[in-house]
């Protein structure tokens, strides 16, 4: 990350990613502020989505829902436009990926609704600070993500694996790990999974679904939590005629601290 974009507030960090000088991932940027994932859906899809959220809470932590067609926040930070105030997007025509643009501007109608999720990236701050590594964050990477073999509890159209993201560390800091992350419940909490990851169906941890590989290191336990990629496998296989989310790793970055969320 550039070194001058190592201290930006969140109003700067996403004014640099409407100015199209951010377009990477944030897991670096404004640390100890809430990021989020984002799904932009038709309104005929909105109830189908909002009861996948409610039914899969872990991966889908609801943290604001805009109006049809209204494209301003509110909750997570007053008036950014989430039309260029993310670093990159995914587009998505009946289920396949088109396009990953950096402005959505282009693409926006009355009829969309915009979701924001909570993200993990959230408590990384908190983790460091407990003498949790975050190996990420070290290596200067995106996360690491895996599909799972784990199911989805359907909603209307919404099914799907569980996506997960990966934290490698000592085993004797797992409990630690899971004490931090599980106070910021609304985004993801504490992990869902640790150790073999065959366990969950992941075969090869350093070939993940979406991000990118971390070191582990001799002794270390890989260690999974719930991630907010798992919308994006589901809207793969219910193949809506249009889609638009977040590239993973590249968030929404709010104005409030990540311990307010859940206060």
């Amino acid at each position: 990350m550039p070194a001058q974009h190592s201290q930006l507030t969140p109003a700067q960090a996403r004014a640099a990613m409407a100015r199209g000088e951010i377009t990477g991932h944030t897991s670096a940027l404004c640390p100890g502020y809430a990021q989020a994932n984002l799904v932009i859906l038709p309104r005929d899809w909105a109830y189908d989505f909002l009861l996948f959220c409610q039914r899969n809470p872990k991966p889908c932590p609801l943290l604001e829902v805009l109006d049809p067609g209204d494209p301003f926040t509110r909750d997570l930070a007053q008036g950014a436009d989430v039309r260029d105030t993310l670093p990159r997007y995914r587009v998505w025509y009946k289920g396949v990926l088109r396009d990953e643009p950096t402005d959505i501007r282009g693409l926006w109608r009355d009829d969309l609704v915009s979701f924001f999720l909570g993200c993990s990236f959230s408590f990384d701050l908190a983790l460091k600070q407990a003498g949790v590594p975050v190996r990420h964050l070290e290596q200067g990477r995106n996360v690491p993500m895996y599909r799972t073999s784990r199911p989805n509890r359907p909603a209307g159209r919404l099914a799907g694996p569980l996506v997960v993201s990966m934290r490698p560390m000592p085993a004797d800091l797992v409990p630690r790990a899971v004490e931090v992350s599980g106070r910021y419940a609304r985004t993801h909490g504490a992990p869902v999974y640790w150790g073999d990851p065959a366990g969950i169906g992941i075969v090869d941890l350093g070939r993940p679904d979406f991000g990118e590989a971390v070191e582990i290191r001799p002794g270390e336990v890989p260690v999974f939590w719930a991630c907010g990629v798992t919308p994006q496998a589901a809207l793969m296989e219910a193949r809506p005629e249009l889609a638009i989310t977040h590239a993973p790793g590249c968030m929404f970055i709010g104005d409030r601290r990540s311990e307010e969320l859940d206060a």
